[in-house]
């Protein structure tokens, strides 16, 4: 990731902090408005593609944007609020979830098409994609789950409910690096 790309410690604890506000104003007045935010370092105005993880005991919502089509923090705070309520896998949020929500975020480089050979696990993130297919996983997931490279492609065309194998035959393959934070890791600083 280039260095230009990095964000901040004071900006990943602005984020996350943004992404929470996000899912507490959308429980109490329904995600009609988002917070107001502050004044922004260079790096939260620019377009940046992300995705917000959500965990409780295990995963609670993932959603986001994997091209830069949004500044950062105002794709962060919807992000968040779309991986609390309105990922297809998961019931919407419950207030009573809150406490022991923890918040993740990845901040996305921008994809690009990627040889096979080339996907190095833990450090890409991949698209493939196909007709009207496409599946996205982000860098640590192939780490969380201990797979090589192939797994990955495969899992990631299984995403896009493709058959595995088919990055190998006319599918495209796009990787992405992402920088990666926690509101667990903030309190461990």
């Amino acid at each position: 990731m280039n260095p230009s790309e990095v964000v901040s410690k004071e900006d990943q604890a602005l984020l996350l902090q943004l992404a929470r506000n996000a899912i507490q104003a959308a429980l109490r007045q329904g995600g009609k408005k988002l917070p107001a935010v502050g004044s922004l370092s260079p790096l939260l105005r620019e377009k940046r593609g992300t995705f917000v993880t959500l965990w409780t005991e295990d995963l609670r919502g993932c959603i986001g944007f994997p091209y830069p089509v949004k500044p950062l923090a105002e794709a962060v705070q919807e992000a968040a609020v779309s991986a609390a309520f309105q990922d297809p896998r998961f019931p919407p949020l419950g207030a009573e979830e809150l406490e022991g929500l923890e918040i993740e975020i990845s901040v996305l480089t921008l994809p690009r098409p990627l040889e096979p050979s080339q996907v190095k696990v833990g450090v890409h993130g991949l698209i493939v994609s196909r007709e009207d297919r496409s599946g996205l996983l982000l860098p640590q997931v192939a780490m969380d789950h201990g797979w090589d490279a192939t797994t990955f492609l495969d899992q990631t065309c299984m995403k896009a409910g493709l058959p595995k194998g088919s990055w190998r035959k006319n599918a495209k393959v796009s990787g992405f690096e992402a920088q990666v934070f926690s509101e667990s890791d903030l309190r461990r600083k």
